[in-house]
């Protein structure tokens, strides 16, 4: 019988564990703050911060949805009644909250591609620019920085019945016109976000650009490879981290839209062809006092985008296999 056999035989075991000390339990503050105490520490006000700011909003959100809520005095005690998912099967069975996710959903199709594509051939030319690169960068980056109501005016003279597109279209011109035509409202919507966007989105681009190394470049081009070839082999692979990154925020932006068809299109017009769930929580919440009917689409909002999101993150490859 082997010295081992005995041993177990004995009960007798390795305090040090099977692997000489892996057995052993880390400190109580490794457990709970990690291998790097300092790290979680410094890491403790932004932890905060989300906490306040998004998790108990979120968790209040769903409160309310349950509960037959509205607003009150502060101070005052009213009664909320639980009233369950009463508020989920009112919204989901609403025309009204259907077509507004309709809505967004065409916004999203034309804004998220849009904006991915422009912003990462606009990032490598940038990037390949000598001259006056630090002016083209400042000019893209600008519409992004100012507000959107200085920049509507510019976009309502454009795009109105008799402003300058249809003038340069002639007879060719929509009737009726881009912002009040039920079918061009949302997607004429969606280019002015895109154009407004695109210099942050680009900028990203930048930043992932510079830790592509230059020795692809030079030997794809020693394979023979053109700058088309190139910008499909090495750039498009070589920037994919950040085109997840891309494609999460513009739906995230996206889904939460409200400035845009709140000033272009006076509220949802024409008939409520460019109302999106974040401007009818708006109206139903605030303007019309169903804050718990407000909630639920909201919460519904949240799981439509943490699943769209999920997916990009899976198939668009910021997923490690």
């Amino acid at each position: 019988m082997s010295s081992r056999t005995l041993g177990r035989s004995a009960g007798v075991t390795n305090p040090r564990g099977p692997a000489g000390g892996a057995g052993r339990k880390p400190p109580a503050t490794q457990r709970v703050f990690g291998k790097n105490p300092l790290g979680a520490l410094l890491s403790a006000p932004y932890l905060l911060f989300v906490a306040l700011v998004f998790a108990y909003p979120l968790i209040f959100a769903v409160y309310m949805s349950l509960h037959d809520y509205f607003f009150s005095a502060p101070g005052a005690t009213v009664d909320r009644p639980f009233v369950g998912i009463d508020n989920y099967v009112e919204a989901l069975t609403d025309p009204e909250v259907l077509r507004s996710f309709l809505n967004v959903g065409v916004f999203l199709i034309i804004n998220v591609p849009l904006t991915v594509v422009l912003s990462i051939v606009l990032a490598t030319a940038l990037n390949r620019v000598v001259h006056l690169r630090a002016f083209l960068r400042v000019s893209f980056y600008v519409p992004y920085v100012t507000a959107s109501v200085a920049v509507v005016g510019v976009w309502l003279f454009m795009f109105s019945g008799g402003g300058l597109i249809n003038t340069v279209l002639g007879p060719i011109a929509p009737d009726p016109s881009w912002l009040i035509n039920p079918t061009l409202a949302m997607p004429t919507i969606a280019l002015f976000v895109t154009w407004k966007q695109l210099g942050f989105f680009i900028l990203l681009y930048l930043a992932a650009l510079q830790n592509v190394p230059n020795e692809l470049y030079e030997s794809a081009s020693t394979d023979g490879a053109g700058p088309v070839r190139s910008f499909f082999s090495v750039t498009v692979p070589g920037v994919r981290p950040a085109t997840v990154l891309v494609l999460v925020l513009a739906t995230i932006t996206g889904a939460n839209l409200f400035t845009e068809p709140y000033l272009l299109t006076g509220g949802g017009g024409p008939n409520g062809a460019s109302t999106s769930p974040v401007f009818l929580m708006y109206q139903q919440g605030l303007q019309q006092g169903k804050p718990g009917f407000a909630a639920a689409i909201g919460v519904v909002l949240v799981i439509v985008v943490l699943i769209i999101a999920l997916l990009q993150n899976r198939f668009a490859g910021g997923k490690e296999q």
